[in-house]
């Protein structure tokens, strides 16, 4: 699994950020072809004080094909076009793998 992470910084004015964000940006993302799944964490803090980034998106895809076709289609041109009209001064954006680890539980 592979999945595109987008960082914001905080922006300047968060009611509008937030709403375009939740009434545009997300309903545009969703329609991507090939996105299995879509997470958006908001930070709260960081092991030192305030943490760096506002929030964080993780598109996941099967692969990097999928990925890349998804983002290449137009629903996915559509959504990189909208997300650089209200956040290109805010985002940072990165592909990562995904790998699934087990944990065992210390008793």
């Amino acid at each position: 699994m592979i999945k595109l992470v987008a960082l914001y910084k905080k922006p300047a004015d968060v009611e509008k950020f937030e709403e375009h964000y939740n009434n545009t940006h997300l309903p545009l993302a969703a329609k991507i072809p090939g996105l299995k799944k879509c997470e958006v964490s908001k930070f709260v803090g960081a092991p030192r004080g305030e943490a760096e980034y506002y929030m964080m998106a993780e598109l996941y895809f099967e692969n990097m094909d999928a990925l890349k076709a998804g983002m290449g289609s137009e629903e996915g041109k559509a959504s990189a076009k909208d997300l650089m009209s209200f956040a290109a001064d805010v985002v940072t954006m990165s592909f990562a793998e995904c790998k699934e680890e087990k944990v065992a539980a210390s008793v």
